[in-house]
């Protein structure tokens, strides 16, 4: 990955960050509300499976596909144990792909030089 891509991903995760201390204390309150606990949970689960089904219906077309399903299991990642777990696993994967396909394609560009 780039440096820029990168540091960007590192501020992003960083806890002190503006929109993730909004979010925490947002949390942080529907925590304190159980049956609003449940809504957010359920409202959570049914965007993060509307933005799966999307983005599996558009792995076959032109365009983000894969992209749009990653994110759907983001956002199902914030609320569920589960899915952060394929997500974690998924990133692995593709993170050995890219590198594999870097490797790939340096030693190609070495090889014809």
């Amino acid at each position: 990955m780039s440096e820029h891509l990168s540091r960007d991903m590192a501020s992003g995760n960083d806890p002190r960050h503006p929109v993730r201390r909004v979010l925490r204390r947002a949390r942080a309150w529907v925590d304190g509300h159980p049956y609003l606990l449940f809504a957010y949970r359920l409202a959570v689960g049914l965007f993060g499976t509307i933005i799966i089904v999307v983005g599996v219906i558009l792995i076959p077309l032109p365009g983000p596909g894969w992209l749009i399903v990653f994110l759907g299991l983001a956002v199902l990642g914030t609320e569920f144990a589960s899915a952060r777990r394929v997500g974690a696993f998924l990133k692995r994967i593709v993170t050995r792909a890219w590198a594999w396909w870097r490797a790939r394609r340096e030693n190609r560009v070495s090889r014809s030089a």
